[in-house]
């Protein structure tokens, strides 16, 4: 079993509705997000998948994020803007188009400090 992981950035604002705190308040994070994908086998060229290819779709992804209020995003009506919900976001977001490549997405993991992040993943 192969695993990769790529990661990027984006900046957004959001506030966490229901929250009791600093974090009600509308404020912003630099988002750091890394996304992990495996596949049993290599391809000819022994690749799992590209590197360029794997950080293209992640980047059309963030795109829908990047410099946005989180809160005004119709996934983010629904949802509260919290780190585990961007990270659900973006697993949905790209699960379908890393399987159309063979591959398996495994995890997403989204950091809005250094030293704090949340993932999701599904079992199996």
């Amino acid at each position: 079993m192969y695993k990769l992981k790529v990661t990027s950035f984006f900046s957004s604002a959001h506030s966490l509705r229901g929250y009791k705190g600093k974090c009600e308040s509308l404020h912003g994070h630099n988002w750091k997000v890394e996304i992990v994908v495996q596949k049993d086998t290599l391809s000819r060229e022994g690749l799992v998948i590209d590197f360029k290819e794997l950080k293209a779709l992640l980047k059309k992804v963030l795109v829908k994020l990047d410099h946005k209020n989180l809160n005004t995003l119709s996934f983010f009506k629904k949802h509260n803007p919290s780190s585990e919900n961007i990270a659900y976001f973006i697993y949905k977001e790209l699960k379908s188009q890393i399987a159309k490549r063979g591959c398996k997405l495994k995890e997403v993991i989204v950091s809005e400090t250094e030293d704090s992040c949340a993932s999701f993943f599904e079992e199996g």
